[in-house]
């Protein structure tokens, strides 16, 4: 599962960086135009994923997550393969939308290995699973830059296609998925749409948990459109591509050096316990951000962002795990992914608004404050639901 997650997101890294100069090169278009429908079909993507995430969360509980998880990295890699062949803008437009109903391919192998991990390591277990898709991220817009350089824009999408439908075949021969409803669930039986939101509705943390997938989505994605800007404000325009792309990789270092140990705390500690530290560690280290005067700071600062963001996605599933009945938890899982999807699409047209209002630097305040505010709720959220109620019934005990 590792090496399927490092192909996939290597792949659908790989072809972010030159989106913009493929739709350039569709025709002589002004530049206003061409980041317009950059952002489109940016996010046009995470539209579609956003709304089927919990479909075929739903699908993966009842006919088992492997299959679904082969069917999505052969969706994905035909819509790539397709892309290569775009003669217009609408066209890969509606080839993005395409790809989009078929993004959960992470989120649903991180539900499959949750589900077929015991509770006690799963934040560990996770931890590990998550540095493969960190690995891939990392790896492809490099490899993405020098084979478009290369051979081109589309001959890159075809190659790209290939390593994505490898991991389809990786996870056919390579996994295998243990249905274990009737062994650990001693309640087991179907739940209908009205009963898992009622679930995650009546379990306090578990809510706030899942809402701070958007709100972490939101701060992250605020900076990245930017970040390229921000990078040539105070470096200059030598070199821009390689030293934004040492800036947006500084977080991702970070990130695939704490996460398996975050994930291995959490099992011990508790997972709420370390999403709260985690949340004040990632806005207090974003506040340097706004003051940064050389590349080298920002590179600092987003190494130790990714460091404190790392965790936070493998504890948030590991908590779910934990809270989840097993028969709701692919459903569960296709919420939150949902919610994570919400936040791609709103935290790129947030960031990229207040910057034009207030300038960049403004921008990390803003991040920063929405991270803090998280962290703030949880703490709440815990203290007033799971901490008192632990102290009750400790009490009560004696």
């Amino acid at each position: 599962m590792w090496f399927a997650n490092f192909f996939i997101a290597g792949s659908a890294t790989m072809v972010i960086p030159f989106m913009s100069l493929y739709i350039d090169s569709f025709g002589d278009f002004s530049d206003v135009y061409v980041q317009n429908w950059s952002g489109w079909v940016f996010l046009v993507t995470f539209i579609a994923a956003f709304i089927f995430a919990p479909i075929w969360g739903r699908i993966g509980d009842k006919y088992g997550r492997k299959k679904l998880l082969i069917f999505f990295a052969s969706g994905i890699g035909v819509s790539v393969f397709l892309m290569g062949f775009a003669t217009n803008v609408w066209q890969l437009f509606l080839l993005r939308l395409l790809m989009g109903v078929f993004t959960g391919f992470i989120p649903m192998s991180q539900a499959l290995i949750a589900t077929q991990t015991p509770k006690h390591v799963a934040g560990r277990v996770l931890g590990t699973l998550q540095t493969g898709s960190i690995t891939g991220s990392l790896m492809g817009p490099l490899l993405g830059g020098v084979l478009a350089d290369l051979f081109g824009y589309s001959t890159t999408f075809k190659w790209t296609s290939v390593a994505i439908l490898l991991s389809a075949v990786i996870v056919y021969f390579g996994v295998k998925e243990l249905r274990l409803e009737a062994s650990e669930d001693k309640d087991y039986k179907s739940y209908s749409r009205k009963e898992v939101i009622l679930h995650i509705v009546k379990h306090p943390v578990l809510l706030v948990v899942m809402i701070i997938s958007a709100l972490v989505q939101i701060a992250h994605f605020s900076v990245q459109p930017i970040l390229s800007l921000y990078v040539e404000d105070i470096h200059g325009p030598s070199s821009i591509a390689l030293f934004a792309g040492i800036a947006f990789s500084a977080a991702g270092v970070g990130n695939l050096l704490m996460t398996r140990n975050w994930g291995k705390l959490g099992d011990r500690i508790g997972y709420v316990k370390i999403l709260i530290i985690l949340l004040f560690m990632a806005g207090i280290v974003y506040i340097p951000g706004a003051f940064v005067t050389s590349i080298w700071q920002l590179v600092i600062v987003r190494f130790l962002l990714g460091v404190s963001i790392g965790g936070i996605i493998p504890l948030r599933i590991a908590y779910i795990r934990q809270e989840a009945p097993l028969s709701m938890q692919g459903e569960v899982l296709g919420y939150n992914t949902s919610l994570r999807f919400l936040g791609n699409i709103i935290g790129p047209a947030l960031g990229g608004f207040i910057a034009g209002f207030h300038g960049i630097s403004f921008v990390f305040f803003f991040t920063s404050a929405l991270l803090l505010l998280s962290g703030v709720f949880l703490l709440i959220a815990w203290y007033k639901h799971e901490y008192a109620d632990h102290k009750r019934h400790s009490l009560s005990s004696h």
